[in-house]
C-alpha cells in the first residue's frame, strides 16, 4: 500500500513551491490505492491549476510499476464540514452552522477563532419589557472545539 507519509510529503513539497497559502485539508488512501487529496487556500479559492500542479508532483514521483494507484486532487467543497483549524480561520466573519456533539445546533456569524474555541455571534429580535417594538439582541457564544461535532459554512444566495 502507498504510504500516506510519502504522498503528504510530495503534495506539501509542491504546495510550498507554489507559495499561494495552500494547505492540505485531508488525505485518504483506500485499500485499492485510491488516493483522495483535498486542499484549500488561506485566502481566496483553490485554482484548477493548483490542483493539477499538486497532482502532477505526486503522480510523477510515485512508481506505477511498483504499485498502481488512482489519484484525485481537489479543493475542499463549500458544503463540506470543516476538517482543519485553518478552515475555521479562513471563514471568520462568515455565517456558519455548528452541530454539537451532544445535541442540537446553532447558526451564527463566527467572529473569532482561537486554538481552543470559536466565538459565534447571533442576532435575534426580542420583545424588551417597556418597549413597543422588538429590538435586535446580539449574543456571543464561546464554543470549545471539544463540544463541536462539525461546522459547515452557511451558503446563501
Amino acid at each position: 500500500m502507498i504510504s500516506k507519509k510519502v504522498v503528504t510529503e510530495l503534495a506539501q513539497e509542491r504546495i510550498d513551491e507554489l507559495d499561494k497559502g495552500l494547505y492540505i485539508v485531508e488525505l485518504t488512501i483506500q485499500d485499492n490505492n485510491f488516493i483522495n487529496l483535498l486542499i484549500d487556500c488561506k485566502e481566496g479559492h483553490v485554482a484548477v491549476s493548483d490542483c493539477i500542479s499538486v497532482s502532477r508532483n505526486v503522480e510523477h514521483n510515485l512508481d506505477r510499476e511498483v504499485e498502481d494507484f488512482q489519484l484525485s486532487v481537489s479543493s475542499a467543497g463549500m458544503d463540506q464540514a470543516f476538517k482543519v483549524h485553518d478552515q475555521y480561520i479562513k471563514n471568520v466573519g462568515r455565517e456558519v452552522k455548528v452541530v454539537y456533539n451532544e445535541h442540537g445546533s446553532q447558526v451564527g456569524k463566527m467572529i473569532e477563532v482561537t486554538d481552543k474555541q470559536i466565538t459565534l455571534q447571533t442576532e435575534t429580535k426580542e420583545k424588551i419589557e417597556g418597549k413597543k417594538k422588538k429590538e435586535t439582541v446580539v449574543t456571543n457564544y464561546e464554543i470549545p472545539f471539544t463540544d463541536i461535532k462539525h461546522t459547515k459554512l452557511v451558503i446563501s444566495f
